[in-house]
């Protein structure tokens, strides 16, 4: 093997906690499927894990799409895209998307979206597309640029939305429709205490993405083994239990929507 592929490989993920069991798999899947040694990164704060990336001290990051598109358009640090995952699930049509699911206990009076106006409102933090910018973004192609929620607070993370909502400290927020759907299957009770009111999207899914100062070697070996890991049967084992169908290839202009999204978002008024 080239001597590029002798070290160790760091991985890490800055999505939702609930994600991280399947990351670890993905990361160990990785090592044995491409002889490199990788290690994965989840001891830390996604906060710190994500400025070691940035210092490449950290490989390879599954982070969401806002993120991404804020790095690739600075330069700073350099990264490339490796691959996205395609979900499991009639809604996602084999296309590497998501949504944002916007959820109200199921005894709420709320309904529609609309119903929201002068409500409390929580997002997770300001770099998620999910739960923060695509709700700013839905706001403003209404023309809703100041003051529709009576109250916003920041959770710093869904399902720490999640538990707010539960604990009526809440009205509602947006959730990002993986994140959801693996706590409905880890606590299937869940579905008669939420009532899902509005579905905005679809979005581009959270991909992985490599420093793109890696060793081409390292960064072509990587993608093709996410590409082909639906082919293994150790890899579709992995993807069933992240509630995934297989990894696609992805573009850079397959993030635009994002971009275009932010862009229209950050005419609405900030939250923080």
């Amino acid at each position: 093997m080239d001597t590029e592929l002798h070290f160790q490989l760091k991985i890490t993920t800055i999505q939702a906690q609930n994600a991280e069991s399947v990351c670890a798999e993905i990361a160990a899947y990785l090592g044995e499927q491409t002889g490199m040694t990788t290690r994965f990164i989840n001891d830390i704060p996604w906060q710190e894990r994500e400025r070691l990336f940035d210092a490449g001290e950290i490989h390879i990051n599954w982070m969401c799409g806002l993120p991404y598109v804020r790095k690739a358009d600075a330069g700073a640090p350099p990264v490339e895209l490796l691959a996205a995952p395609v979900m499991r699930g009639e809604r996602y049509a084999g296309r590497a998307v998501y949504f944002s699911d916007v959820v109200t206990l199921a005894e709420s009076p709320f309904r529609t979206f609309d119903d929201l106006r002068g409500a409390i409102w929580s997002f997770n933090e300001p770099n998620s597309h999910s739960g923060h910018n695509m709700t700013r973004y839905f706001l403003a192609t209404l023309g809703e640029r100041n003051g529709f929620f009576g109250k916003v607070t920041q959770s710093g993370a869904h399902q720490t939305s999640l538990r707010w909502l539960l604990e009526r400290r809440i009205d509602a927020a947006a959730i990002d429709s993986t994140v959801l759907e693996t706590e409905l299957a880890a606590n299937p009770s869940l579905r008669k205490r939420l009532r899902r009111i509005a579905v905005l999207g679809p979005s581009p899914i959270p991909p992985w993405v490599a420093r793109a100062d890696l060793p081409a070697a390292v960064r072509h070996t990587i993608r093709e083994a996410l590409l082909a890991m639906h082919t293994t049967s150790a890899g579709r084992a992995i993807l069933r239990r992240g509630r995934m169908s297989h990894f696609a290839a992805v573009t850079d202009a397959d993030y635009d929507p994002i971009r275009e999204m932010a862009k229209l978002a950050d005419t609405v008024s900030p939250w923080v």
